[in-house]
C-alpha cells in the first residue's frame, strides 16, 4: 500500500504516535510518505528514516496514494479536505486528540486497523462537502468544506442581520450573533453545540442554525442539499467574519454568498467494527447510567 500521512506541525507529543504508526506500516510492506510541513516538524524530534518521501501538495498524491492517515483530531482531519481535493483519496482518522468523531483508530488497535485495510475489510463513507461562492475573491480560491460555513459578528457586540433565501425564495432575516449552514458531518461539531439537530450522513440535507438568534422562537431548520443558500448580511458594524471550517476571513457587507453541495465528497474509511450509529452512543455516551 502507498500510505500518505498528515499532521498539524504543532504538538511534539504526537511524535510517539508517528514512530508507531511508521514502523507498523513499514511492518505491513507499505510506502510512506509525509507532508512536507509535518516532515520537517518531526525530523526536529526524531529521524523517521532514509525510506520516507514527502509531499506538498494534491498533484503528488493523484492516482499514487491508496490512502491518506490524518494524524490528531477532528479538525486535523478537516485540513485534508483541501489537500486531497477531488482525487477520492480514502482517508484514515489517526485519533490524537480527544473526542474524535471522525478521527475513529486510536493509537490501540492501529495494528489491526493497518491489517484491515491491507486485506480490505473496508467501508468507504461518502461526506457532503459544502461549496461557497462569492462575488469576491475569498478563502484563496480554497472554497470547500466538510463541516460548515459561518457567518458572524466582529468587532461589535451588537447583533448582525443576515437575509437568508432558498434558490432565491426568501427564507428569514436572522437577528442573531451569526449563522451557520452545516453538513450532515457537522451537524455533530459547532452546529450541535448552538442547539442544531444530529443528522445521519446520509440524509442529504443541510442544517441552518442561527447563533444566539434575538427571537428565542427562531430554530434550526433542516433543508434539503439540492437547494443553493444565499445569504446577504448587514449590521452596525461593516466587517464581518465567514469561515469554512477552522478557516477564517474578514468580509463586509458588499459580499454576497451562497453555499451549495460540492460535486464530489470526502471519503472517509470506516472499518468493520465502526458505524455512525456506533460512534454516537460511545462519543456522546448515550445509555449510560450516571447515576452510578
Amino acid at each position: 500500500m502507498n500510505i500518505a500521512l498528515y499532521g498539524r506541525p504543532v504538538n511534539p507529543a504526537q511524535s510517539e504516535l508517528v514512530k508507531s504508526v511508521i514502523q507498523i506500516l513499514h511492518a505491513s510492506g507499505s510506502n510512506v510518505s509525509i507532508h512536507e510541513p509535518y516532515l520537517k516538524f518531526l525530523s526536529t524530534h526524531f529521524k523517521p528514516g532514509d525510506k520516507i518521501a514527502s509531499f506538498s501538495d494534491t498533484n503528488e498524491l493523484r492516482g499514487k496514494t491508496d490512502f491518506l492517515f490524518s494524524i490528531g483530531g477532528d479538525g486535523t482531519l478537516l485540513d485534508t479536505v483541501n489537500l486531497v481535493k477531488d482525487s477520492m483519496i480514502p482517508i484514515v482518522g489517526i485519533n490524537a486528540g480527544r473526542l474524535g468523531f471522525l478521527s475513529s483508530v486510536s493509537k490501540d488497535n492501529l495494528e489491526s486497523a493497518v491489517d484491515c485495510l491491507a486485506k480490505g475489510h473496508y467501508s468507504l463513507d461518502a461526506r457532503t462537502l459544502i461549496r461557497l461562492e462569492c462575488n469576491h475573491p475569498i478563502f484563496s480560491g480554497e472554497n470547500i468544506a466538510l463541516n460548515e460555513f459561518t457567518i458572524h459578528k466582529k468587532d461589535t457586540s451588537s447583533m448582525i442581520t443576515i437575509h437568508t433565501y432558498l434558490n432565491g425564495e426568501y427564507l428569514n432575516s436572522y437577528w442573531a450573533d451569526g449563522i451557520m449552514i452545516a453538513t450532515p458531518t457537522g451537524s455533530t461539531g459547532y452546529s450541535m453545540s448552538c442547539g442544531g439537530p444530529i443528522v445521519v450522513p446520509q440524509s442529504e440535507s443541510f442544517v441552518i442554525t442561527p447563533i444566539a438568534p434575538h427571537n428565542l422562537n427562531v430554530r434550526p431548520i433542516v433543508v434539503s442539499d439540492k437547494n443553493v443558500i444565499s445569504l446577504e448580511v448587514e449590521g452596525r458594524s461593516q466587517h464581518f467574519m465567514a469561515t469554512l471550517d477552522s478557516r477564517s476571513v474578514t468580509i463586509n457587507s458588499g459580499y454576497q454568498l451562497a453555499v451549495r453541495k460540492e460535486a464530489f465528497s470526502l471519503q472517509l474509511v470506516r472499518l468493520s467494527s465502526e458505524n455512525f450509529l456506533n460512534t454516537l452512543r460511545k462519543k456522546l455516551n448515550w445509555g449510560l447510567d450516571s447515576r452510578n
